[in-house]
């Protein structure tokens, strides 16, 4: 079983897995675009955290993970409890083009655009100020950011415009 991730589970994966390779998903985007009440922020000053945005005509890189053999049961039902706390995910299986020529599928979790938790179409500027001020119980949305764009730096895995958003953040919380 592998398992596709673009935002947190690329720096903090919480499961046992046999191969970890930068992989790429064709006609989605990462995007902060799902208010986050329940790890990044509260019902009170929700955060922002990152989804896979179904768009045509993108393709997102991230890293796929192949989980241990025999612990695919288990993993899945780890991925779930962290991933569908407030279902603003749909659990999907994607084909994913990893970087060493294979394609596979890959279950992921993609916004749900029917969802109440669902923020499309945010300017950056609205993204970094909910981002600099919002922090639950898994730390600040500062951190999520920054860790992910730390990641993405080290694989060698660009991203302008999350780029641009760290710095809006940068300035915001001066």
């Amino acid at each position: 079983m592998w398992i596709f991730a673009y935002g947190s589970l690329m720096w903090n994966p919480g499961f046992a897995h046999a191969e970890r390779v930068i992989a790429r998903l064709a006609g989605h985007a990462r995007r902060f675009c799902l208010a986050s009440m329940h790890y990044r922020g509260t019902p009170e000053s929700p955060g922002l955290v990152l989804a896979l945005d179904p768009d045509p005509g993108a393709v997102c890189t991230g890293i796929a993970y192949r989980a241990l053999p025999g612990t695919e049961a288990a993993t899945l039902a780890y991925l779930r409890a962290r991933e569908l706390v407030s279902y603003a995910y749909r659990e999907a299986r994607l084909p994913v083009d990893l970087a060493d020529g294979r394609r596979v599928e890959a279950v992921t979790f993609v916004s749900d655009p029917g969802h109440p938790q669902f923020r499309p179409g945010l300017d950056p500027e609205e993204q970094a100020r909910i981002i600099a001020r919002a922090e639950g119980p898994a730390g600040t949305n500062r951190d999520y950011l920054f860790s992910t764009l730390a990641h993405l730096h080290e694989l060698g895995i660009p991203d302008p415009e999350l780029d641009s958003l760290a710095e809006r953040v940068r300035r915001l919380s001066g």
